[in-house]
């Protein structure tokens, strides 16, 4: 099962102790990314938190994860579940013609 998690530190807690959390993430996400339960780590540019693919079993190893971060207690979390998209050939469905393939040509302008 495929999460999408986006945290963002809570700027109110800040101090030098969740500073230290912050610092210790890659540690924490490096074995993960080598078990392949976090795909893939992203930096949220312009924002104080970070974007993680988790690829996990379960519904519960997802929480137990997130549970186990330095940031845990200083971050707000948003979850998305992820669904495969299906290739259009596999399902045997013809794509719908977009919305400008519809319309009827502009007049010509005359001079």
């Amino acid at each position: 099962m495929k999460f999408l998690v986006i945290w963002k530190l809570d700027l109110s807690l800040l101090s030098p102790h969740v500073a230290a959390a912050v610092a210790r993430m890659p540690r924490y996400a490096q074995p993960l990314e080598q078990s392949g339960q976090v795909a893939a780590r992203y930096h949220i540019v312009g924002a104080h938190g970070g974007a993680w693919l988790y690829d996990v079993g379960s519904n519960e190893e997802l929480e137990r994860l997130i549970a186990l971060m330095p940031i845990y207690n200083f971050a707000h979390y948003t979850i998305y579940p992820l669904a495969e998209m299906p290739d259009w050939d596999e399902t045997g469905a013809a794509l719908p013609d977009p919305p400008a393939a519809r319309r009827p040509p502009p007049p010509e302008e005359t001079g």
